[in-house]
């Protein structure tokens, strides 16, 4: 059965496929004017190359900013929750589906040696959206999506995973001990971690503000975690 591929565009997560998976590479499209030394190293890379008139670039991105960059790669393969039995440092996103959020903090995690995502509190999984947003990093770390936000903490707990949640009222992430396995839990900005989900929590955690300021961008506040738990 053929691997079912999706439609990027960008030049940095193309070049992420490029320099690190070229072989997953099925077209990649050019609307812009290249070196030809460049030009040449990709027509001797194993894939299709098309170059296609503007408009038709425009249309193929729906009018993003494609920067002349597009390409038909191979879809990310979503893991079993049992997968990630033997990992160590494990990020969970509960309802944030805003996909710039989601592909930075992606981006962060594999930045900051996480292990793998887990996805939950979302209908559909925006592939291509998220190997843009997280500048190809999507492709380099493993992800997961459950249906069940609370039976797969209970399960992560089962494989011996202690888990910390960012609420408001947490402890200082700065003073928290840190298991060896570590599953940290980010909410959604509008609502947060859901209260069942706080329940089952470990730990409750949150970053110690100054100047006023009572939040962060859940991108943000999720990269200062992430950092102070590896």
């Amino acid at each position: 059965m053929s691997t079912p591929t999706v439609n990027i565009y960008g030049k940095q997560p193309i070049y992420h496929y490029i320099d690190n998976y070229p072989q997953k590479i099925k077209t990649l499209y050019i609307a812009k004017d290249l070196d030809k030394k460049e030009y040449s190293r990709l027509m001797r890379m194993g894939f299709e190359v098309k170059r296609i008139p503007l408009p038709a670039a425009q249309q193929m991105s729906k009018s993003a900013n494609h920067q002349g960059f597009l390409a038909d790669v191979e879809s990310i393969q979503v893991h079993p929750l049992t997968m990630f039995r033997s990992y160590e440092f494990v990020l969970m996103l509960s309802g944030v589906t805003d996909m710039g959020n989601m592909g930075a903090l992606i981006r962060s995690a594999h930045a900051l040696g996480v292990d793998g995502v887990i996805i939950s509190g979302i209908k559909h999984l925006n592939i291509p959206s998220i190997i843009r947003t997280s500048s190809g990093a999507a492709v380099d770390i493993k992800l997961a999506v459950v249906n069940n936000l609370y039976d797969a903490i209970n399960e992560m707990h089962q494989f011996g995973f202690e888990s910390y949640g960012a609420v408001t009222d947490g402890q200082d992430i700065r003073k928290v001990e840190m298991n060896h396995k570590r599953l940290l839990l980010l909410g959604n900005e509008g609502e947060g971690i859901p209260n069942r989900a706080i329940e089952k929590l470990d730990h409750k955690v949150s970053i110690m503000m100054e100047n006023g300021f009572d939040s962060l961008n859940v991108s943000a506040a999720g990269a200062i975690l992430m950092d102070r738990l590896r």
